[in-house]
């Protein structure tokens, strides 16, 4: 058997906590060579948070001991072991907390163990060793520091308390203050052990679910020095600002020196409660890089007296080895392996920022509260005694203990083994002596309601490199209103191209997925972030293009007028009287009609200009049409009357031309009533040719109604264009035959023309073509069979003779 490990410091008592905590952070390995009995695991380098840990446990045991209403007349005993921050250390000691003093060959683990409870250990991994290795024994340990989700799991460590909350809240808090400030591209860094990886990987799913995007993730283990330099790299080479550092203080502390050295700076780091406020950070370097560093940090609560028992109880009463004691050869030999702690002796300046303090004291007086529920202690009685307690009973009372401390916490524990998570958030500051400081800045409180749980006064925050200004830390910037998110291939999702929504889509929000389609009668604006009432196209008055056809329209109106009246000052000579008078006075009373019709496609459409402008085209025109047929008729008639016994012209009188006149524009007049019966013309809201704007339009109602329309113009001016050629070549000096021949078939091109026209002319053009169609057929009429009439009217009225138009003047 090996020589047995003796506890750091302790003290007997009718009941026995234990203690675990790295009160010295290096180990010092002995030989083994296998040639001498291997002697203990010894320690250096005092680490003074824990060393305070082990005094408040201490503080809070003592209290206890003197109190009168908590385990009267029990005294509580101590033994508090040093496991190092080695995992090797702390296996160690706790065998011998389990086992006891004494223990020699042959014996057997039937006894009761020697402690009821354990408080510690420190880390979360070192935590791990322990639950797992009492665990079976139903040994009750309580931790104050070791934060590990992992540990709240009741399966594997049903025996498992802490008095601080599990990294479940710390984790999704960082994800919390990530996304408060707008950090949407971060790194992160992790400690390789229990603590670390659990930590991180419920900030990466948390961070996840907030839209945050982490552009690297690495660990290293504080054994690893050429994994550190890889992350020191990969830091180096990121462009993210943010680091989110889920480090225990040792790894804290080594990649602090990395950064140092290859000086790395400007990074807002984001810590966690286990090294935001360690006070081994504080080196005369290391603001240079932590510098306006944010984390979380356990609240930091004052426990009356403990300050003073520090300073002098505590080294009189409870350190076994003081410098007082004489200077014999044996006490020197013992009193060895407390010399580095000596120094501590008058020093409690620290004692303030010790915030895992309270977290100890509290676990001292969880386990006391159980006690005296499993001794049956009461007034005036105290407790019982002699009654053998087991702790799988301290177990079970633990899960019911319910009290508040003296400095006002409510002590209790949930279906887990852990507290209610309560963090301060504190901010690395510099004062102007030069000194550092942790200035709270705000707090999260899991027991509040989720709107209320995170606070943040960003008004009192320095940033990294002591900017006033919050820094930003995002892959891609925002894209604006009017611009969607295209992510980037292979990317992560807050890497994204902000594209422009396109024509007829719009965003009105920033960081936009999707560009949203306007509704059919909007677009959007040139800003791509409003949609806005498409514009309304139709031909209107105020247009050029309006102007100049209402100019020929009312020009043909014009000349029309004043051929009339040239006509009708001459109406009774021969070339005025000719293929009747009346047909011709009709014809330029329709062909004024036609110039004035086109009138009607000009402005707004509505339900009654739809219907007037096509039904006034369609009777105008055949009226027109049929005047110009009868004319012809009337010239073939008047050449059959000169043959010998000829009364064709009876048949076909002024009276009879009338009534075909009549009778051709009936037709007409009966297709449009028909057409407005059945499906008249109407207004539309044409929203497919153009997606922008609107065309204002008259739709046709019925395509066969217009078609029907258009093709009895079409079938007269035929007739009368046949019916005019063959009579072009009669003898006689002036043969209107001709000019009719000439004026149909400019009118027929003229329409055959529109039709390809109109069908391939968009919007307003539409209306343009066929305005155009109707000015230029009505001018055609006009100017060829009025056109030579008027100039032999004014320039030959030696032509305009009776004898003359009947070709029976001797040519000279």
């Amino acid at each position: 058997m090996g020589d047995p490990k003796h506890a750091l410091l302790s003290k007997d008592g009718d009941i026995n906590i234990g203690g675990l905590f790295s009160i010295r952070s290096i180990e010092l390995l002995p030989s083994f060579e296998f040639i001498q009995k291997p002697q203990l695991l010894s320690c250096s380098s005092v680490n003074l948070r824990d060393f305070r840990m082990a005094q408040i446990m201490i503080f809070a045991i003592e209290e206890i001991n003197r109190s009168e209403q908590l385990l009267p007349n029990v005294s509580i005993g101590y033994k508090i072991y040093d496991s190092c921050g080695s995992r090797l250390s702390s296996m160690s000691a706790t065998l011998a907390l389990m086992n006891g003093q004494e223990f020699a060959a042959g014996d057997t683990c039937t006894r009761q163990s020697p402690i009821h409870a354990i408080i510690g250990e420190t880390e979360s991994s070192a935590t791990v060793i322990l639950s797992r290795t009492t665990g079976p024994f139903k040994i009750p340990v309580i931790s104050h520091s070791a934060t590990c989700e992992c540990l709240s799991n009741r399966k594997d460590y049903p025996s498992f308390f802490r008095t601080i909350a599990s990294d479940y809240h710390q984790s999704r808090a960082l994800a919390y203050i990530v996304k408060y400030f707008g950090w949407s591209w971060v790194g992160a860094v992790n400690s390789d052990n229990d603590y670390g990886n659990n930590g991180m990987a419920i900030f990466l799913k948390t961070a996840q679910e907030e839209g945050i995007c982490v552009e690297y993730s690495v660990k290293f283990y504080r054994t690893e020095p050429e994994q550190l330099q890889k992350v020191v790299d990969t830091m180096k080479r990121s462009t993210t600002k943010v680091v989110i550092a889920f480090l225990s203080r040792v790894e804290m502390v080594n990649l602090l020196e990395q950064l140092r050295i290859q000086n790395i700076t400007g990074l807002q780091v984001i810590g966690v409660e286990a090294w935001t406020t360690a006070k081994s950070l504080i080196t005369p370097n290391s603001f240079h890089v932590l510098g306006g560093s944010l984390g979380f940090a356990v609240r930091k609560i004052n426990t009356d007296g403990f300050s003073d028992y520090v300073i002098k109880a505590f080294w009189d009463s409870a350190f076994p080895c003081s410098q007082a004691e004489g200077n014999s050869s044996q006490v020197k030999l013992n009193c060895s392996r407390y010399q580095d702690l000596l120094v501590l002796k008058n020093n409690n300046e620290d004692v303030p920022e010790q915030r895992y303090a309270s977290n100890v004291y509290k676990a001292v007086y969880a386990v006391a509260h159980s006690l005296h529920s499993l001794l049956k202690c009461k007034k005036p009685e105290g407790c019982k005694k002699g009654l053998a307690i087991q702790p799988q009973q301290v177990v079970e009372a633990l899960k019911k203990v319910n009290f508040t401390v003296k400095f006002g916490d409510h002590v209790w524990f949930d279906s887990t083994g852990a507290t209610v998570a309560q963090y301060e958030v504190v901010n690395w500051q510099q004062n102007s002596d030069g000194s550092i400081q942790f200035k709270p800045v705000g707090y999260y409180d899991a027991s509040l309601p989720p709107d209320q749980r995170f606070v943040v006064n960003t008004e009192n925050i320095i940033w990294a490199g002591g900017q006033l200004e919050k820094p930003r830390s995002v892959c891609s910037e925002s894209c604006p209103p009017g611009t969607r998110k295209a992510a980037q291939k292979g990317r992560p999702v807050c890497c994204y191209d902000c594209i422009p929504c396109a024509e007829g889509e719009i965003s009105n929000e920033t960081d936009s997925n999707n560009c949203k389609q306007c509704p059919g009668e909007y677009w959007s604006n040139a800003e791509k972030n409003k949609c806005v009432l498409k514009a309304v196209e139709f031909l209107s008055f105020t247009e050029v293009m309006s102007i100049v056809l209402v100019f020929f329209s009312l020009f043909g109106v014009g000349l029309t007028v004043l051929v009339t009246i040239l006509f009708y000052s001459k109406k009774d000579t021969p070339i005025v009287k000719a293929n009747n008078s009346e047909l011709s006075f009709l014809l330029l009373y329709s062909l004024t009609l036609c110039f004035l019709c086109s009138l009607t496609f000009i402005g707004r459409p509505t339900e009654w200009s739809c219907m007037l402008r096509h039904t006034a085209f369609g009777i105008t025109f055949v009226l027109c049409i049929s005047c110009v047929l009868g004319k012809t008729i009337v010239v073939l008639m008047a050449f059959k009357a000169t043959f010998p016994g000829s009364n064709v012209m009876k048949w076909f009188g002024p009276v009879q031309q009338r009534l075909s006149v009549l009778a051709f524009t009936l037709i007409q007049v009966l297709i449009c009533v028909i057409w407005l019966t059945i499906a008249p013309p109407f207004p539309n809201k044409n929203l497919e040719y153009y997606k922008e704007k609107i065309i204002l339009e008259c739709s046709l109602g019925s395509t066969t109604g217009f078609s029907a329309v258009l093709g009895y113009i079409g079938l007269l001016a035929v007739l009368c264009f046949i019916l005019a050629f063959l009579a072009r070549k009669l003898p006689d000096n002036f043969n209107e035959a001709k000019f009719i021949t000439f004026s149909m078939l400019i009118f027929c091109a003229v329409w055959i023309t529109f039709i390809p026209s109109y069908v391939s002319s968009p919007g307003k053009f539409t209306v343009a073509v066929e305005i155009f169609a109707i000015l230029a057929s009505s001018f055609g009429l006009l100017f060829c069979i009025f056109a030579p009439k008027c100039y032999i009217i004014l320039f030959k009225p030696e032509q305009n003779t009776k004898q003359h138009m009947m070709g029976k003047i001797p040519q000279s």
